[in-house]
Order: C-alpha cells, then structure tokens, then sequence
C-alpha cells in the first residue's frame, strides 16, 4: 500500500464525504432536550450506527448513558494478533445560537468559499466522516492493519459525563492499545497539529437572592439590595483589572513552553473589535492553554425590553471556569465555590450548584504512536513537521480513558482549526483539511502497526 494510493483514494471519497456530512449535519442533535427533541439525537445515532455496519463493523451498538443520552460503538476486527485503535468522535452539536445570524441555514451544509459551513461540520460531525473516510482509504488499499473500535458519543457538548461513567462501569468495552480522539484540530489550516495537553473544566449555577419579591425602584431603591447588583458584583470579583481570572487560592502564573501563538494571529483569529484590547497578561499560549479562565456564560435577570422599574430579588448566572493541566477540577471547583461565596456583598443568600466539570489532559509525546503520527503527517502534509500545541477546551472522556487504560497512548487530531469559528456562527470545515487529516489517520493505522 502506498501513500499514493491512500490520498488517491480519499480525494476520490470526498463527494460522498460531503454527501455523508450533509445528512448527518442535518440532524439538530443537540444534547438539551428542554430546546431540542431527543428525536434528532437518536437519529443522528442510528445514522452513525447504519454507516459502522455498512463498513463492516460487527457489535454495532447504541446505548444510553447514565446522563440520558446515547453513544455509538463497534469493533471492527484486523489481524490476528494485530493492536487494537480506538476512534473517538461526538456527534451531538452546540445549540445554534442565533439561526438569523447564520448567512445559510446552521443544520443546512452549505458551501461558501471554499468552505463547508454548519453547525456541527468541523465539531464534531467532521470526526466521524474523517476516521470513516480513514478507514475506507485502507479497506480499498489492502485492508485495515489494526483492530478498531469507534466510539462516537451523544452528549460531549453538554459535559454532564454519560460516556465517562458508562465507560467506568463497562472498562472492557473501549480497551485499546492507542485512541485517536478526533475532536481537536490544527492549530491553523495547513499546520499539521497534535494537541498535547487540555484545560478541564468546571460548571456552576450561581444563585442570588436578597428580597421575597421584586420592589419599585423609586420606592425602595437605594436601600433595598439589588441581587442583580449583588451577582454583578460577585461576578467581577472573578477577574483582575487586566482581566485575568482571580479565583483565590487558584494558581494562574503557569507558562506555556511550546508553540507560540502570534498576538496579532489571535486578534484575526478571534475576531477581535478594533480597539479592544486582549485580556490577561502572559503570552497567548500562557493564556489560553496553561492558565485558567473563568467565563460567564449566562444571565438571568429582566430583558431590556418589557423591563420594569423594579429592584431585583433574584438573579441567577451561569459560570465556567477552565482549569490548567496540573490541577485537579474538583479542588477548582471547590476553590471557586469559595471564592464566590466570599465575594458575595450585604450578606445576600447565594448558592453555588455544580453542573458539570472535566479534568485537564497531558498527554505522553515521546510515545511510539506520536512518532508513527508525525511521519503520516508529514506526507499528508508535504514540506510540513508536526506540531505540539495546548488547546483551551476541554474533553472530560480523555482523562477518564488515561485512568482506566494507563498504558494507552493517547493522540488527539481534528477538524477545528480557527477559521472553522466551532461553537459560533457560521461554523465550518474545510474540506482540505477533511481530506488532508483523513491521509494521516489512514497512514498512521498503516505505520502504527508495523511499528
């Protein structure tokens, strides 16, 4: 088998990858059934299922997860006395935010410029069509080398750890000498990238409440405790004049030592607002992948329009906070509870409830299958070296996996490079990378069984 012939073969793939990846994009298989029908889900899940046994897979399964969602498993059998890969990929999406400010339809795959756009294409639906696309490339060239398990999972996104425990419950299930996680991405289109560490995370619902019920501000106010005011306040507290996120006790010095990201790149590539300057202090590898950010999610408290003259009883607000490689999420979470109910002002009840958390990820690079990855990209990738970069996300699966397999070497590839905007509007892939990456998963089966 030659590497030609792998890339041919892909390349000719890539029509009914698009095809594939329009079907699957269209399903709204958002893990929130107060805003989406668990029916989308469960046919995205059936749809992964139906393309594993059409590959031949055997044991296909969908099954719940303690969270109440799904995942998707099957073995495909290689060579006698052959390792054993495990795939990884989510199918479940982000919610779209704002369909109106979509230029096409978010669960509608659209080509624009070069680009696939919707919701899902690049997190993490393009995973899926990648390791399929990986997986015929061999088939048609000799055979797969290796035994592979897929695992695509139904609630990444929602981070409330389906997967995680079902996978502690069932640890024969997904049991592998290597796992490809295909939920990260290059760290700029064409830049080969192995993403080497994660930031967990840590979730909570804070709740604010001062009053039995709202009051008239011109009557009571100025006297009357504001909780809106009082989470505001708790809520600045979480971060320096600079920006940087000041959870007491929480250590954010920590320095990133590998590849740089270029400030000016990171504007472009955030879509920074002319004038607005960057938070933090630190380079942008130092803020992003190796100190903790806190972020508010979300707000309850009266809409600007229909708002009446009223001081708030109540206010509620949505907080995460994502922990560095080297501490554990659990005492984050406990630091941040701390820290919030400390900052809360004029003794106003507050409650701090966790709704989601994920422990960071480093991974072992001096591994074999990390030399057996950066030869398969280097000819993916003609004249380009692999790259180790930190990734600001998190995937709570990883550090469940490294726990209950320790002698599996864990890599982590993707189709979220920065122009893919995941998570945002307008999310996309490009079709180069699906393609490009889809070479190195083929090559790296390839090369990591004769290794």
């Amino acid at each position: 088998m030659s590497s030609k012939s792998v890339a041919e073969t892909v390349a000719s793939l890539m029509p009914r990858a698009k095809s594939e990846l329009a079907e699957l994009v269209a399903f709204k298989s958002v893990a929130d059934f107060d805003q989406f029908p668990r029916s989308e889900s469960e046919g995205a899940a059936n749809w992964v299922a139906g393309a594993l046994r059409t590959e031949g897979f055997q044991d296909v399964a969908v099954f719940d997860t303690p969270d109440g969602t799904q995942s998707v498993y099957g073995y495909l059998p290689g060579p006698e006395g052959a390792r054993t890969v495990l795939l990884y990929a989510h199918y479940d999406v982000q919610p779209p935010l704002d369909e109106t400010a979509w230029t096409t339809p978010p669960f509608e795959l659209t080509e624009r410029d070069g680009r696939w756009y919707g919701r899902g294409a690049a997190d993490c639906k393009g995973g899926v069509i990648m390791h399929l696309l990986a997986l015929r490339a061999l088939k048609a060239n000799g055979g797969v080398p290796v035994h592979v398990k897929v695992i695509a999972e139904g609630s990444e996104e929602m981070g409330t750890g389906g997967l995680e425990r079902y996978a502690e419950e069932h640890p024969e299930l997904l049991a592998a000498d290597t796992i490809v996680i295909g939920d990260a991405g290059n760290f700029r289109a064409g830049l080969p990238t192995v993403t080497s560490t994660l930031r967990g995370m840590t979730m909570v619902r804070v709740q604010v409440d001062t009053l039995e019920g709202n009051l008239h501000s011109g009557q009571f106010g100025g006297a009357a405790p504001d909780a809106l005011a009082a989470l505001i306040r708790v809520l600045d507290s979480l971060r320096a004049e600079d920006g940087s996120t000041t959870v007491e006790g929480l250590t954010a010095e920590n320095r990133w030592e590998g590849l740089q990201y270029d400030e000016e790149q990171f504007r472009r590539d955030a879509k920074v607002l002319d004038g607005v300057e960057l938070i933090g202090s630190g380079t942008v590898a130092d803020r992003i992948w190796a100190r903790p950010a806190v972020t508010v999610l979300g707000i309850d408290c009266p809409p600007v329009v229909g708002a009446t003259p009223s001081v708030q009883a109540g206010a509620r607000a949505l907080v995460s906070l994502r922990v560095p490689p080297g501490v554990d999420a659990a005492e984050a979470t406990k630091l941040l509870q701390a820290h919030i109910e400390a900052h809360t002002p004029w003794g106003a009840r507050v409650s701090v409830e966790q709704v989601g958390q994920g422990q960071p990820f480093s991974a072992d690079t001096t591994s074999p299958a990390y030399a057996a990855m950066a030869e398969a990209m280097a000819v993916a990738y003609p004249g380009a070296r692999m790259q180790y970069a930190g990734q600001g996300g998190s995937i709570p699966l990883c550090n469940t996996l490294a726990s209950l397999y320790p002698d599996a070497e864990i890599l982590l590839i993707g189709l979220s490079e920065p122009e893919a905007q995941i998570h945002a509007v307008n999310e996309s892939v490009s079709p180069e990378e699906l393609e490009r990456l889809s070479v190195a998963e083929a090559l790296f089966l390839r090369n990591y069984a004769a290794s």
